[in-house]
Order: structure tokens, then sequence, then C-alpha cells
């Protein structure tokens, strides 16, 4: 029998998942912690992320015999470059990418997410016995804090939390937007109102798909414009409805909806699931066909999102306007965007070039 039948990850009670299988009872600890993330409110998708993290390594460990008890620096340090060296299957081994690294090969992200779920695991453990001490490293100072503890009372006097030594650099890959053709195309391929109303809180809101997804009808106000979104980590935020999409929810929900008593605004229109709310798997299966129908094989969900932050990056909208608009909790991640707007770059570059010239 292999590691994977011996261990598995599956869904608890509430949010929590938990890991389960002949040698579960030798990673209490891991469980113990996915709880304590579910107690503390994360979301479930985090908690099973975070799961699937915890699941790779223990498998791992039962593969060297090893406990968690045992774990040590060297066994992390193990541990990572297994993850660094170990093909994944059903990837093909002689691609590379544009940057030479081979495609059958976990990513520094992937690897890193696994590193924060062990730091996090162990933090929790020295927590409840402070004598047993983190077997990973911390490091350097992190770049900046949570909006919760720069917004608190004493905000001013958070210091950014030390990272651990042992993550791997990571390249900073900037968003990929939809240029005009490509959002043509896409858009052009949708027949339903649903699919259409959709795409268009992507492409002209910024909503993310988990965010389009969770959207209840009385979200929706079709009289002002407005739509009420819950982010991420339970973060709400009102975004503007453009009167173009706003057109569209109006005649998918007097025309095409079916009548349920789900409160979600978007659900399935056929077969057996009819009337029941669209499920993330149901979303990519939607995007998964238009992409090939209309033959671009970069349209996905968020892509839309990040053709409407470029577009409002181009039209110079401010950046805290398009942080509140975006609903990202540090201004870094929407000064990506600034990066992406060639047209406003290019327009500052000709401008300044143009003032160094008239001064010689």
């Amino acid at each position: 029998m292999t590691n994977q039948h011996m261990l598995r990850l599956e869904p608890g009670t509430d949010a929590a998942w938990k890991l389960s299988g002949t040698d579960a009872g030798r990673f209490s600890l891991a469980n113990e912690y996915l709880a304590y993330l579910a107690d503390r409110n994360y979301s479930p998708r985090t908690v099973r992320a975070y799961g699937y993290d915890l699941l790779a390594f223990c498998r791992w460990l039962v593969s060297q015999d090893l406990e968690l008890a045992a774990v040590t620096v060297e066994t992390v340090l193990d541990f990572m470059r297994f993850c660094r060296l170990t093909p994944i299957e059903g990837r093909p081994a002689n691609v590379l990418s544009m940057t030479g690294r081979r495609l059958d090969r976990y990513s520094a992200t992937t690897i890193n997410h696994r590193l924060a779920a062990l730091s996090g695991m162990f933090a929790f453990r020295s927590m409840r016995e402070p004598e047993l001490h983190s077997p990973i490293p911390s490091g350097r100072e992190a770049r900046r804090v949570s909006a919760e503890e720069r917004n608190a009372l004493l905000g001013h006097l958070i210091r950014p939390k030390k990272r651990s030594e042992l993550r791997l650099r990571q390249q900073r890959m900037l968003p990929r937007a939809l240029d005009r053709r490509e959002t043509a195309d896409l858009l052009s391929s949708l027949r339903t109102w649903r699919d259409r109303a959709i795409a268009g809180l992507m492409l002209l809101s910024g909503l993310r798909s988990g965010e389009v997804l969770t959207l209840d009808v009385t979200d929706i106000d079709i009289g002002t414009r407005w739509v009420r979104v819950l982010g991420k980590g339970g973060k709400e935020r009102r975004v503007p409805l453009d009167i173009e999409v706003a057109g569209l929810i109006q005649t998918y929900l007097l025309l095409e909806r079916p009548e349920s008593d789900c409160a979600r605004l978007f659900l399935v229109a056929k077969g057996p699931n009819r009337g029941q709310s669209l499920t993330p798997a149901g979303l990519r299966t939607v995007f998964r066909y238009h992409r090939i129908k209309s033959g671009v094989l970069a349209g996905h969900p968020h892509a839309l999102r990040h053709t409407f932050g470029t577009a409002m990056a181009e039209a110079g909208v401010d950046l805290a306007v398009m942080q509140a608009l975006l609903g990202h909790a540090h201004v870094d991640t929407t000064a990506r965007y600034i990066h992406l707007a060639p047209a406003h770059v290019k327009a500052e570059f000709d401008a300044a070039r143009t003032r160094l010239r008239t001064r010689t």
C-alpha cells in the first residue's frame, strides 16, 4: 500500500479539514493546527490549502520513517530538496519554461507555501508548549505588515513579521492582461446572459471569480448601480456597477435565472443541478470551453480582472482608488498594474525626454 492510501485529506466538521488514514494518528498535531485555523475563522479554502501542504509533508515523513517530534532544520531542508527535485506526475519532463526551468517540477511559490504551512504548524506547537522551539529558522523581516495590523490603534508600533531564512527566491511576474482583440473574441463567444454578466463583472468591475460566485441577488443594486462584494478574508467592499453590466444582470434575472430557493445570483441553468449555486468547477468549465471556442487561450477568469486593473492604470486612476476597487489588502499589489500601463508609461517617458531636450 502506498503512502497516498495510508494518509489523505478529508473534510471535517464546519470549516475544518483533517488528515485521515492508517498513519493519521502519528500526525495529530497537523489536525489540531487545521482545527485551530478553522476556529480562527480562516476560510475553508485556506484551511484546505494548508491541509494539502501538510499532507505532502506528512506523507514524506512516512516515506522516511520519521515522526513530527523528530523534525529538525535539516529535516525541513531535506523535504524542500525533495519538493524541488521530485518530478510531478503527468507533467512533460522535456519541456522548459522561457527561463529554463523544467515544467515537471514544483515552483518556488508552491514550495514556499508548503514552508509557510510548516512554519505555522510549528509556531502553533510552540505557542502551546514554549519549551519546544520551531525547526523553521526565522530570517529578515517581511517588507510589509497586514492591513489589520497597520490600521489598528497602535499600528504605528507594529513591526513586520520575520520570514523564514529557508524561503526560496521567487520571480515577480506581472499580471497578464488581454488585449482588445482577445477581449472582443472571448466575449463574443459567450451566448448566455449569465455568462455575459459574469464576464462583465470581472472585466468592468474587477471582481475575482470567487467573489462573483458568492454574490447574492440582494447584493446587486441595479437602480443605484452598486455591488456589495465579500472579498478575501471576509472583507466587504462596495464596487460601482457599469451600466452595461447592470443591463446584463437585469436581463439574466428576468429571462434566464431558474426559479430557486437559493439566494446566490448565478445558478446552474441545466442538468440535474439546475437551480443550485454555480460552483468554481462549473465556472472553470465554462471558461475552458469558451477559451477553446474563441481561440483566446489566455482567457482565464482572472485575466479579465487583470484587464480591468490595466485599463484603470492606463486611464490614470489614482492608486488608492484602484486599491479600493480591486479589494487589495496592500497597495504594493495594486502598484503592479502601473507597470502594465505601457501607454501611460510611454507618454510620461516622451514628456520627460521632451523637457530634457528643451533644456539643452
